[in-house]
């Protein structure tokens, strides 16, 4: 058994906050970069100019990407063999994010009560997926969550004779109907399966895959080639202004679900698609 002690979390998440919003991830500055290469449309080709000249500054200046920096989504994978010393694991993870968000300047964007909208301040609670795991290692991921991308994603629950054409009309819907409200050109996570809130899941945890991996299994691998190609035919471009790239890449995530559903959860990224790890 391998103890890890929660200052040690909270140090990491603290960390893994302000890298994420000040730093575009390599893989994601290659793919605008390869964008620029192919987009045809003059105006498309300087927005995209104009998002790697963003991010260049931010990550000389040490500021964030983008002002809207986000819902603290947290992913951890935790070794079966770790014990965690000196506290709680969500409360460590929320202190994480409380110092990153408080001495990196980043806005706070979390009100306690949707209704009643009041801000706590210091963007806690973050928003916890602890998934267990062989080993005695654990691997922390923050993934800031801008309110543009996020409030545009959608769920359906299809019917299982809908099949493959009838999820891939729902995501280029989908994709067509946001517009240029997630930011473009985005990173589309899809979750296939599972049941209602596990397909919402599955399309978050999506996001997570560095941009040009595949998925595993080749008939999901051609699913998302299709997807890219359709959704690039819709003309949306970069932020909206008209191009072939309105997405970097689709990543799509599946699971078992019931005889009589076919749930699909799509969830958007910004072009930023804004990410940070570390292994414990």
């Amino acid at each position: 058994m391998r103890e890890i002690h929660v200052d040690r979390i909270i140090g990491t998440v603290k960390n893994l906050c302000i890298k994420a919003n000040y730093e575009l991830p390599q893989d994601v500055r290659e793919f605008l970069l390869k964008a620029l290469e192919k987009e045809e449309s003059e105006v498309g080709k300087e927005v995209i100019k104009q998002l790697l000249e963003n991010a260049d500054i931010a990550q000389r200046e040490r500021i964030p990407i983008c002002q809207d920096t986000g819902s603290a989504v947290v992913f951890v994978e935790l070794g079966q063999d770790v014990h965690i010393v000196g506290g709680n694991l969500h409360e460590a993870i929320n202190e994480g994010v409380r110092r990153g968000y408080t001495e990196g300047y980043l806005r706070k964007s979390i009100v306690r009560d949707p209704l009643r909208r009041k801000n706590t301040g210091d963007n806690t609670p973050a928003f916890i997926h602890v998934e267990l795991v062989p080993g005695d290692k654990m691997k922390i991921t923050v993934l800031p969550k801008g309110g543009g991308s996020e409030n545009m994603g959608k769920l359906v629950i299809l019917t299982p004779a809908e099949g493959i054409e009838g999820v891939k009309k729902f995501v280029i819907k989908a994709v067509e109907e946001a517009g240029p409200n997630p930011c473009p050109p985005v990173v589309l996570g899809v979750g296939i399966g599972g049941t209602f809130e596990y397909a919402t899941y599955l399309a978050k945890k999506a996001l997570l895959r560095p941009l040009g991996v595949r998925h595993p299994d080749p008939f999901y691998a051609k699913l998302e080639e299709e997807l890219i190609d359709e959704i690039n035919k819709l003309g949306i471009g970069p932020q909206g202004l008209g191009g072939i790239t309105t997405a970097l890449d689709v990543h799509v995530e599946y699971s078992a679900t019931h005889i009589t559903s076919l749930p699909v959860a799509v969830n958007f990224n910004c072009h930023a698609t804004r990410r940070a790890e570390a292994e414990l």
